[in-house]
């Protein structure tokens, strides 16, 4: 298993796995992702902003970063911090936790780039998501109502999100 940045050519493959994903979510009956504008993975793959985890030469799982994310923390994005967005494993390789692979690999990324958090967020209040990155490590730090959600994917218009963060050393709350 090794970790590294998404190219151009695995674009195809990424919104494969975000199809497979708003699938799944629907079967959930939870917030279901958007189809998501092309132009923004292309700018997030050009920025090495994509991650993916490869296993046996297959995409395994995906996900995004930022360094900033206003529209969601809002007063707490001025904290150092490295925000996960989207991620979405093959079903070929679900049950495999890698969200902790995820956990790990963020810790040390985070650090190389001088942040003092790693945070994610989901959309709604699905219990099952947030025991799952508990037990990753992350403080579930509740249930935020969005004030501003221009020029966030649809999903987050009139949501309520929940909040994760895992403080690293010299990170404190």
């Amino acid at each position: 298993m090794k970790i590294q940045n998404s190219t151009i050519e695995d674009i195809d493959e990424i919104f494969r796995l975000y199809k497979v994903a708003t699938d799944y979510q629907k079967t959930k009956y939870i917030v279901q992702w958007p189809e998501f504008e092309r132009n923004l993975i292309e700018t997030e793959t050009s920025e090495n902003r994509q991650w993916k985890i490869i296993i046996n030469n297959s995409i395994a799982c995906i996900w995004a970063t930022t360094f900033s994310d206003p529209l969601i923390w809002e007063e707490r994005n001025s904290d150092p911090a490295v925000y996960i967005h989207r991620i979405a494993t093959n079903p070929e390789f679900r049950g495999r936790n890698f969200v902790l692979e995820i956990v790990g690999w963020a810790k040390g990324y985070a650090k190389e780039n001088n942040k003092k958090f790693i945070r994610l967020d989901t959309v709604g209040k699905n219990e099952k998501l947030i025991e799952h990155y508990k037990n990753a490590g992350f403080n579930f730090l509740g249930l935020s109502k969005l004030k501003n959600t221009n020029g966030l994917p649809q999903h987050y218009n009139n949501a309520i999100v929940s909040l994760f963060e895992l403080p690293l050393n010299g990170g404190t709350r």
